[in-house]
């Protein structure tokens, strides 16, 4: 077959394809789409202790609405980040601790847990030569994936689910992962955009989010408060309830009894997704868009007009969606956004990106509100954490194509808890019920078709 009939033949099958399934079957046969309740829940599927979101409160028997409220542990999110902020340390390895265990770790505890991350993090040798740099892609996530899986191929108890070894691999794998999202944007940037390759060791003396910066960067060099901050966001992404995408992925595939790296690579391979992991990249873009259209940042007036545009689906990408406003549980408020917010202030102070972040208030300000007027919703609408992370790393000059993996980095420290827990309590395999809504067909011989 030539290449202009192979062309027209493909055209063809593909004009055949129909999966189109009648919405009113979803009523009638009481499926949740999205494993969600009409009123935005989600459908209970397994019980955790490692970590509980809350977007409500029972008063006189009536559910209402309240602040949103995230516990790492059983420990309210904002107490654990007062913390170590406190004492002016960074807290990712003590919250990576906390999510593993079960407990706050001691001092000398600690100590030892960051030094045995600091000795896990160094990758095979030639690994960064021959998975790396020799194959850079365009995309940091398969990369990542692709890494994280030919490190199957060298780990000699790779297929052992014990608990013990399982715990090994996803240290070093939080350990690991900063390094090979590093190196593959360095990788990325050299072969694709034709900047000059940068290949930075870690240091010993440094913790993950310090490392990252001093990898990443020409210079080596970052502010006190920089790291702070990517640190403060690294530990508000570690986890997240059993229920989001990613850490429900974690949770089917552990419990086929698959391997370690299999399980990490199909949770980057959601968390890739942009309904998922891709949102702060969609919130920046979207303000470079309304920077380029809205002529006075202080007028609310014509931000509220471009706001309504965007959902009119007359503006921007003609999504319809307004990036970053909106939770599938919260509704008052995303307490990750809320920290995260007080520290986006300084850093833009810190910048000069004053006038920007004020930008942003306003759209937090305002977009609800045209929501509520341009929309019938259910439940109230405020910012995420999304709203101000891709601000947050734009302003550390972190580039667009790593803040996804950035995220990946943070979460691989719930992924590992959560993959844990399931192999402890040894569950039965995940295999929710679909349910055939096709008619017979007669099977038609080849010569009568």
């Amino acid at each position: 077959m030539d290449n202009n009939k192979l062309k027209e033949f493909k055209n063809t099958i593909c004009e055949k394809l129909n999966s189109c399934i009648d919405p009113e079957l979803y009523v009638k046969y009481q499926v949740k789409q999205g494993l969600r309740d009409l009123d935005g829940h989600g459908v209970l599927v397994g019980l955790t202790e490692i970590s509980q979101v809350e977007s409500s409160i029972i008063k006189n028997n009536k559910v209402i609405s309240a602040p949103g409220s995230l516990k790492y542990r059983g420990i309210n999110i904002q107490n654990l980040v007062d913390g170590f902020l406190k004492d002016n340390r960074f807290g990712f390895e003590e919250t990576c601790y906390l999510l593993l265990f079960g407990d706050l770790p001691k001092k000398e505890e600690l100590k030892n847990f960051a030094d045995l991350l600091s000795k896990y993090r160094n990758l095979p040798e030639d690994f960064v030569q021959d998975m790396i740099l020799k194959m850079p892609s365009k995309n940091i996530m398969n990369s990542l994936a692709r890494s994280i899986l030919a490190l199957y191929t060298i780990d000699d108890k790779a297929e052992d689910t014990s608990a013990s070894n399982v715990l090994e691999q996803c240290m070093r794998l939080i350990a690991c992962i900063p390094l090979m999202v590093v190196y593959s944007y360095h990788a990325l940037s050299h072969y694709h955009n034709n900047n000059d390759l940068i290949i930075r060791s870690p240091r010993e003396d440094l913790g993950t989010a310090e490392n990252i910066l001093y990898m990443l960067r020409a210079d080596s060099k970052y502010t006190k408060l920089e790291a702070i901050i990517l640190d403060l966001a690294l530990v508000l992404h570690a986890e997240h309830g059993g229920g989001n995408n990613s850490t429900f992925v974690t949770h089917v595939i552990t419990s086929s009894g698959s391997d370690t790296y299999s399980v990490i690579s199909a949770a980057l391979g959601s968390l890739k997704g942009p309904r998922h992991g891709g949102a702060n990249i969609k919130v920046v873009q979207m303000f470079e868009d309304i920077k380029k259209q809205v002529s006075n940042w202080n007028d609310d007036a014509e931000i509220d007009k471009y706001l309504s545009q965007i959902l009119a689906k007359e503006a921007f990408d003609k999504s319809g969606l307004i990036y970053g406003i909106g939770h599938a549980v919260y509704s008052i408020s995303d307490p990750r956004a809320v920290i995260l917010k007080k520290y986006v202030a300084r850093l833009a102070k810190e910048k000069g990106l004053e006038d920007e972040y004020n930008l942003y208030s306003k759209v937090e300000e305002l977009a609800p509100k045209v929501i509520a007027r341009v929309r019938k919703i259910y439940k109230g609408v405020s910012a995420n954490v999304d709203f101000y992370s891709g601000f947050v790393y734009k302003m550390l000059g972190i580039p667009e194509e790593m803040y996804t993996s950035i995220f990946a980095i943070s979460r691989m420290a719930g992924w590992s808890a959560h993959r844990l827990e399931e192999i402890i309590n040894d569950g039965k395999i995940i295999r929710p019920a679909y349910k055939c809504v096709a008619g017979s067909s007669t099977y038609v011989s080849l010569r009568d078709r």
